[in-house]
Protein backbone atom coordinates (compact mmCIF):
# COMPACT_ATOMS: atom_id res chain seq x y z
CA UNK A 1 0.00 0.00 0.00
CA UNK A 2 2.69 2.32 0.93
CA UNK A 3 4.43 1.76 -2.36
CA UNK A 4 1.40 2.36 -4.69
CA UNK A 5 0.50 5.72 -2.64
CA UNK A 6 4.46 6.53 -3.05
CA UNK A 7 3.66 5.73 -7.00
CA UNK A 8 0.71 8.05 -7.09
CA UNK A 9 1.93 10.90 -4.89
CA UNK A 10 4.55 11.24 -7.87
CA UNK A 11 3.22 11.04 -10.72
CA UNK A 12 0.38 13.47 -9.30
CA UNK A 13 3.70 15.93 -7.94
CA UNK A 14 5.15 15.60 -11.78
CA UNK A 15 1.83 16.25 -13.42
CA UNK A 16 1.50 19.67 -11.53
CA UNK A 17 4.77 20.46 -11.85
CA UNK A 18 4.35 20.19 -15.54
CA UNK A 19 1.67 22.08 -15.46
CA UNK A 20 1.44 24.94 -13.36
CA UNK A 21 4.13 27.09 -15.07
CA UNK A 22 1.88 27.42 -17.97
CA UNK A 23 -0.79 28.58 -15.65
CA UNK A 24 1.27 31.03 -14.16
CA UNK A 25 2.06 32.58 -17.79
CA UNK A 26 -1.59 32.89 -18.42
CA UNK A 27 -2.44 34.37 -14.98
CA UNK A 28 0.37 37.12 -16.39
CA UNK A 29 -1.62 37.37 -19.54
CA UNK A 30 -3.60 41.19 -18.02
CA UNK A 31 0.04 42.66 -17.80
CA UNK A 32 0.61 42.79 -21.50
CA UNK A 33 0.00 46.26 -23.21
CA UNK A 34 -2.54 43.98 -25.42
CA UNK A 35 -4.78 42.16 -23.56
CA UNK A 36 -8.22 40.44 -24.65
CA UNK A 37 -10.35 37.71 -23.51
CA UNK A 38 -10.34 34.21 -25.37
CA UNK A 39 -13.70 35.16 -27.18
CA UNK A 40 -11.78 38.49 -28.19
CA UNK A 41 -8.84 36.73 -29.88
CA UNK A 42 -11.08 34.11 -31.10
CA UNK A 43 -12.50 36.96 -33.31
CA UNK A 44 -9.35 38.01 -34.85
CA UNK A 45 -7.20 35.29 -35.03
CA UNK A 46 -7.65 31.93 -37.07
CA UNK A 47 -8.51 28.97 -35.16
CA UNK A 48 -4.71 27.72 -35.75
CA UNK A 49 -2.99 30.88 -34.26
CA UNK A 50 -5.52 31.01 -31.36
CA UNK A 51 -4.15 27.46 -30.84
CA UNK A 52 -0.61 28.41 -31.38
CA UNK A 53 -0.19 31.96 -29.87
CA UNK A 54 -3.20 31.80 -26.97
CA UNK A 55 -2.77 28.20 -25.97
CA UNK A 56 0.64 27.79 -26.39
CA UNK A 57 0.55 25.26 -29.02
CA UNK A 58 2.72 23.62 -32.07
CA UNK A 59 1.99 23.71 -35.39
CA UNK A 60 3.13 20.86 -37.30
CA UNK A 61 6.66 20.65 -38.80
CA UNK A 62 7.35 21.63 -42.76
CA UNK A 63 3.77 23.28 -42.60
CA UNK A 64 4.27 27.10 -42.53
CA UNK A 65 4.35 28.99 -45.56
CA UNK A 66 6.79 31.15 -44.43
CA UNK A 67 9.67 28.78 -43.96
CA UNK A 68 10.67 29.31 -47.09
CA UNK A 69 9.86 32.72 -46.92
CA UNK A 70 13.72 34.17 -48.22
CA UNK A 71 12.77 37.98 -49.13
CA UNK A 72 14.00 40.82 -47.15
CA UNK A 73 11.70 41.65 -44.58
CA UNK A 74 10.22 41.93 -41.02
CA UNK A 75 8.23 39.01 -39.73
CA UNK A 76 5.68 39.87 -37.04
CA UNK A 77 2.97 38.69 -33.75
CA UNK A 78 0.25 37.85 -35.84
CA UNK A 79 -1.44 38.59 -33.00
CA UNK A 80 -0.87 42.47 -32.21
CA UNK A 81 1.51 42.87 -35.33
CA UNK A 82 4.63 43.72 -33.47
CA UNK A 83 7.93 43.42 -35.69
CA UNK A 84 9.52 40.35 -33.71
CA UNK A 85 12.04 39.67 -35.85
CA UNK A 86 14.34 40.36 -39.60
CA UNK A 87 14.47 38.66 -42.34
CA UNK A 88 18.53 39.33 -41.87
CA UNK A 89 18.52 37.31 -38.82
CA UNK A 90 16.53 33.76 -40.63
CA UNK A 91 18.17 30.84 -41.14
CA UNK A 92 17.51 27.21 -42.51
CA UNK A 93 17.51 25.16 -38.78
CA UNK A 94 16.52 21.89 -40.60
CA UNK A 95 13.79 21.56 -37.94
CA UNK A 96 10.86 22.21 -39.93
CA UNK A 97 10.12 25.67 -38.11
CA UNK A 98 11.07 28.70 -39.10
CA UNK A 99 14.07 29.67 -37.18
CA UNK A 100 16.08 32.83 -36.05
CA UNK A 101 19.55 33.76 -34.46
CA UNK A 102 18.05 36.60 -32.55
CA UNK A 103 14.82 38.85 -32.22
CA UNK A 104 14.82 42.57 -32.81
CA UNK A 105 15.91 44.20 -29.74
CA UNK A 106 12.57 44.69 -26.73
CA UNK A 107 10.13 42.59 -29.60
CA UNK A 108 9.98 39.52 -27.17
CA UNK A 109 9.95 37.66 -23.89
CA UNK A 110 10.57 34.84 -22.17
CA UNK A 111 10.04 31.95 -19.60
CA UNK A 112 10.50 28.81 -18.30
CA UNK A 113 8.62 26.21 -20.04
CA UNK A 114 8.87 22.36 -17.96
CA UNK A 115 6.01 21.03 -20.37
CA UNK A 116 6.55 17.71 -21.33
CA UNK A 117 9.14 16.88 -18.48
CA UNK A 118 11.92 18.89 -19.83
CA UNK A 119 13.16 22.23 -19.50
CA UNK A 120 12.77 24.87 -22.56
CA UNK A 121 12.98 28.40 -22.50
CA UNK A 122 9.47 29.69 -24.10
CA UNK A 123 9.48 32.81 -26.07
CA UNK A 124 6.43 35.08 -26.59
CA UNK A 125 5.50 38.69 -28.08
CA UNK A 126 6.40 41.64 -25.84
CA UNK A 127 2.92 43.40 -26.70
CA UNK A 128 0.46 40.43 -25.98
CA UNK A 129 2.15 37.73 -24.57
CA UNK A 130 0.94 35.51 -27.83
CA UNK A 131 3.53 32.48 -27.87
CA UNK A 132 5.88 32.31 -30.60
CA UNK A 133 8.12 29.30 -29.50
CA UNK A 134 11.09 28.48 -27.78
CA UNK A 135 14.85 29.39 -27.77
CA UNK A 136 17.57 26.45 -28.10
CA UNK A 137 21.53 26.42 -27.68
CA UNK A 138 21.96 25.10 -30.71
CA UNK A 139 22.05 27.89 -33.09
CA UNK A 140 24.43 29.93 -35.55
CA UNK A 141 26.68 32.48 -34.67
CA UNK A 142 26.84 34.89 -33.52
CA UNK A 143 24.23 33.99 -30.44
CA UNK A 144 24.22 30.23 -30.98
CA UNK A 145 20.65 30.64 -30.13
CA UNK A 146 17.81 28.56 -32.06
CA UNK A 147 14.54 31.05 -31.37
CA UNK A 148 12.40 27.94 -33.12
CA UNK A 149 9.13 30.17 -34.30
CA UNK A 150 5.62 28.58 -35.09
CA UNK A 151 5.24 29.98 -38.78
CA UNK A 152 1.25 30.37 -37.66
CA UNK A 153 2.12 32.84 -34.98
CA UNK A 154 4.22 35.59 -37.65
CA UNK A 155 2.86 37.42 -40.41
CA UNK A 156 5.52 38.79 -43.02
CA UNK A 157 5.98 42.31 -44.89
CA UNK A 158 8.76 42.07 -47.38
CA UNK A 159 10.69 45.56 -47.39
Amino acid sequence: MKRRSFLLGSVAVALAGALLPRRLVQAKADSFEVAKTDAEWHTTLTPAQFAVLRKEGTERPWSSPLLNEHRKGIFHCAGCDLAVYSSETKFDSGTGWPSFWQALPGSVGTSTDTSLFMTRTEVHCHRCGGHLGHIFDDGPPPTGKRHCINGVALTFRPI
